[in-house]
C-alpha cells in the first residue's frame, strides 16, 4: 500500500470539505515552509471518504498547483474512514520476509472485507514482552477501489501519488516533528474533521490504539441548516461566527454547544475503549486539530469530559520556519488547526514507514 520517494514530496490532504496542499523544504537547520494552499470542495464531494465527484477534486487540485506554482509533482496522500482498518495484533515470531508471504492471511480473520478486495500492509514492532514467542505487529488494511480513486485524481491532475498514508499515522508524523515528549508519555492526538473524527494514541512513541468515527464539523452546519431553514452556505457562516438574514451567532450557539458535546462525548467513549485494554494507563496530555478544534466551546466540553487530562489545540507549524516575509502569521494561525494531516503527509520522505 506504501511507495516510497525518490525526491522531496508535497503533501494532499483530501477531506470532505476541503483539500489541504503544502510544501515543505528540508534544509541544515529543520524544515522551512515553502507552499500551502487551502481549496474548498462543493457539499456532498466526498462521503465517507469516498469521492462521489471526482472531477471537482481533480479541478480543486490542479487550481491549487497552478496558484501555488508547485513544480514538484510527486505527492503522499492519506485516506481515512471506514475503508480503513488498522488493527495492534499479535503473531508468532517470523521474519520480515516470512510475514510478507503469510500476512494475507494471517489479516483474513481481522478484515470485515474480502480479503482480495484489499492492500495490506504492517510494521513489525518487536518482541511481545509478554510472551516471547509472539511479537507485536501493526495491520493496515485499506479497500483497493478507494486507494485507487485517490490516486486517480492525483493522476488526472498531472501529479505522482508515490505514498498513500492513513489521516491518523501522518497526524503523528507531523506531532512528532513538532512536539519533542518523553516516550513514558502517553499522548492522544485528535483529528476533528468536517466529516471524520480520527484518534490515535501514542504510548511510548508507538501507536496502540487508532480509531475513526463519522462525525465532525458537518453536524453542526446539518443542524443549523435544518433548524434554520437556510443553505449549507449560510449555515456554515453562522457556524464560524458571522451573520446571515438578521440571525446573529446567539440564536444558533445552543445548537454548536449540544452538537459540540457530542463530539465530546464521541472522545470520551473512544477513550474508554482504549482503557477497556489498558486498563493501568494513564493519558498524560490530549492533542485537538481539525477544523473544529477551533472551537472554544468543543475545547472547553472536551476538559470537562475528561476531567483531569489537560487539552492543548496543536500548531503544525511549530517546528517549521514559515518566515514572516513568505506567508502572513495571521493567515497561518488562522489555518492551523485545518492542516495537521497536511503537514504530516508533507514530511514524508525516502524510507518512512
Amino acid at each position: 500500500m506504501i511507495f516510497f520517494p525518490k525526491k522531496n514530496i508535497i503533501g494532499i490532504d483530501i477531506g470532505s470539505s476541503s483539500v489541504k496542499l503544502l510544501e515543505l523544504q528540508e534544509t541544515k537547520k529543520g524544515y522551512q515552509l515553502k507552499n500551502v494552499g487551502i481549496g474548498f470542495l462543493p457539499p456532498g464531494t466526498i462521503v465517507d471518504g469516498a469521492l462521489k465527484d471526482q472531477g471537482a477534486v481533480t479541478n480543486i487540485i490542479k487550481n491549487l498547483v497552478s496558484n501555488l506554482d508547485i513544480k514538484t509533482k510527486n505527492v503522499a496522500t492519506s485516506i481515512s474512514g471506514h475503508s480503513v482498518i488498522v488493527k495492534n495484533i499479535s503473531l508468532p515470531v517470523m521474519a520480515e520476509n516470512e510475514l510478507e508471504e503469510s500476512i494475507k492471511w494471517e489479516a483474513e480473520q481481522y478484515i470485515p472485507f474480502e480479503i482480495d478486495d484489499v492492500n495490506i500492509d504492517f510494521h513489525i514492532w518487536g518482541e511481545n514482552p509478554e510472551d516471547k514467542s509472539q511479537m507485536n505487529v501493526l495491520l493496515v488494511a485499506a479497500k483497493q477501489d478507494i486507494i485507487n480513486d485517490y490516486t486517480k485524481v492525483i493522476k488526472e491532475a498531472g501529479l505522482n501519488a508515490v505514498v498513500m498514508d492513513v489521516d491518523s499515522f501522518a497526524l503523528e508524523n507531523m506531532f512528532e516533528m513538532n512536539y519533542p515528549y518523553n516516550e513514558d508519555e502517553v499522548i492522544a492526538l485528535v483529528d476533528i474533521g468536517a466529516s471524520i473524527l480520527n484518534m490515535n494514541i501514542l504510548k511510548n512513541g508507538i501507536s496502540v490504539f487508532t480509531r475513526a468515527i463519522s462525525i465532525g464539523g458537518n453536524k453542526i452546519t446539518a443542524e443549523i441548516q435544518k433548524r434554520k431553514d437556510i443553505s449549507y452556505e449560510e449555515a456554515e457562516t453562522l457556524k464560524i461566527g458571522g451573520q446571515v438574514k438578521e440571525i446573529d451567532y446567539s440564536e444558533i450557539e445552543d445548537i454548536v454547544k449540544e452538537v459540540s458535546l457530542s463530539l465530546a462525548t464521541e472522545i470520551q467513549r473512544s477513550m474508554d475503549f482504549f482503557w477497556a485494554t489498558f486498563t493501568d494507563e494513564h493519558i498524560n496530555k490530549i492533542y485537538l486539530s481539525g477544523g473544529c478544534s477551533k472551537s472554544i466551546e468543543l475545547k472547553r466540553l472536551i476538559e470537562d469530559r475528561v476531567s483531569d487530562i489537560p487539552v492543548e489545540v496543536l500548531n503544525p507549524f511549530a517546528g517549521i520556519d514559515c518566515g514572516e516575509k513568505a506567508f502572513d502569521p495571521e493567515y497561518l494561525e488562522y489555518i492551523a488547526p485545518l492542516m495537521a494531516v497536511g503537514v504530516g503527509l508533507a514530511l514524508r520522505r525516502t524510507g518512512d514507514k
